[in-house]
């Protein structure tokens, strides 16, 4: 009985001997706060960019090596870092909207865009691809490091601000201006 007792207190030695001895306990991976993209290339930047925001569960998709494509409440913005190693930093943000053909080089469309211009600062209206498609961008700045919660209120600002903008519009407009997806296949 008492070989029996040293073998079972022996074995518990061992046991406590062959146990990793850390003070380190595990870290849950958690999602940045903010994220710092200065001293990067613009591509770099996406990424790092990109990653942060997965990691804070945003739907989002690389567009290409300098673009990110987020989805924001029910509607997709194109994110894309403008990294400028001598002072502000920037993320673009970019919504397109396709024009209706019979809207494509009309004086009423050239003077929409220039009203919405002239009358609010969220962002600038452009029109591209011949008049046939409508970019409207605004850009957050930062010095380096830029918090998610910034990103997230611009992206609401500028919804809110197109939500408006589309409140405004005649009746029907909604049929001859329609975002354009830039989000494929999620």
């Amino acid at each position: 009985m008492k070989k029996l007792i040293i073998a079972g207190f022996l074995t518990s030695l061992c046991a406590c001997a062959a146990t990793e001895n850390s003070d380190e306990t595990p870290k849950a991976s958690m999602a940045p706060e903010q994220v710092t993209l200065g001293d990067m290339s613009n591509s770099d930047a996406t990424k790092k960019l990109y990653e942060a925001l997965i990691q804070k569960n945003y739907l989002a998709k690389m567009a290409g090596s300098d673009r990110v494509a987020v989805l924001f409440d029910d509607n997709q913005f194109l994110l894309q870092p403008s990294i400028n190693p001598n002072g502000i930093d920037r993320i673009l943000m970019n919504r397109f909207y396709a024009v209706h053909p019979k809207l494509v080089g009309s004086k009423d469309l050239l003077v929409l865009i220039g009203t919405l211009n002239h009358k609010l600062n969220f962002a600038k209206f452009t029109l591209r691809e011949n008049g046939a498609v409508i970019q409207v961008q605004g850009a957050a700045t930062f010095v380096d490091t830029i918090e998610l919660e910034e990103i997230r209120r611009f992206m609401l600002w500028t919804d809110e601000g197109l939500r408006q903008v589309g409140h405004s519009l005649p009746k029907g407009a909604e049929k001859m201006i329609k975002p354009i997806p830039v989000m494929q296949g999620i």
